[in-house]
């Protein structure tokens, strides 16, 4: 771990050579050891909620353990369990994309089934709301990781005329448990079950849309190749078939908007 400053208490309990895993768009750094993995990332209201939200869902979900979790300078280091399985857009799931699907049904339904009476971790419109005006303000929107229809020509022109719109056209809200990313890195599986989630920074009560339009979105990057492409002909719209619902593609549009924020 040359080169890599990490509290001494972590440091201790790292005891085999480890892996860097590069795959999805977080600026954490995280390293893959034998039986744990340590994510190393800036202290911010994201890295203190994963480790609380870990917390809080254990026994109810399949996500890591927290093993330790220390802030150092202007670092937070999380080390945690790994969980079990591969990442959805990995081995057997990118060659079975009703496979895929149906196992990423299983965990959103998964998510909405949690009881949410004690739910203490806000992911609503108006707290993402808050947090994109400071984002916007700040000028942290990456334009170099939207869709392309977003901005410019027969899209908006800048990324605050996009808050604008959507400030104006806040939809009604369905709370369940909100993953936050429900991308396909975000998800393993297991002999085709869910085994567990990853990345929880984000995670909280939110419309069920939230994680239905990234999910979507997910799949089609997948499928038209914006991250290596999975399959020549699927199409997308199948997930609302395994979700057993008719889609509401107001609501995708808006929530695919609202993280282009992010």
């Amino acid at each position: 771990m040359e080169g890599i400053q990490i509290p001494d208490k972590i440091k201790r309990m790292l005891h085999s050579e480890y892996t860097t895993n590069q795959i999805g768009m977080s600026s954490a750094s995280v390293l893959m050891f034998r039986d744990c993995v340590l994510k190393i990332q800036e202290i911010g209201d994201e890295s203190r909620r994963e480790a609380q939200i870990m917390e809080w869902l254990k026994g109810k979900l399949p996500v890591p353990e927290v093993l330790c979790y220390e802030e150092q300078g202007q670092k937070s280091y999380l080390l945690m369990s790994r969980v079990p399985g591969d990442m959805v857009c990995e081995g057997e799931y990118r060659e079975n994309p009703e496979r895929l699907t149906a196992v990423l049904a299983e965990g959103l339904h998964m998510l909405w089934q949690i009881d949410m009476a004690d739910c203490r971790f806000d992911s609503s419109i108006e707290k993402k709301l808050q947090m994109a005006v400071r984002q916007v303000r700040l000028g942290l929107v990456d334009l170099d990781h939207v869709e392309p229809e977003t901005f410019g020509e027969g899209g908006f022109q800048n990324p605050e005329e996009l808050l604008d719109w959507l400030i104006q056209n806040k939809p009604e809200e369905e709370y369940v448990l909100s993953h936050g990313d429900f991308c396909l890195p975000n998800i393993f599986a297991e002999n085709g079950r869910i085994s567990g989630f990853i990345d929880l920074g984000r995670m909280g009560y939110a419309d069920k849309y939230q994680d239905i339009a990234l999910c979507y979105r997910s799949l089609k990057h997948n499928i038209e190749g914006k991250y290596g492409g999975m399959w020549e002909s699927f199409d997308p719209d199948v997930l609302f078939d395994a979700l057993k619902i008719k889609p509401d593609w107001d609501k995708v549009r808006y929530y695919i908007l609202l993280d282009e924020l992010f």
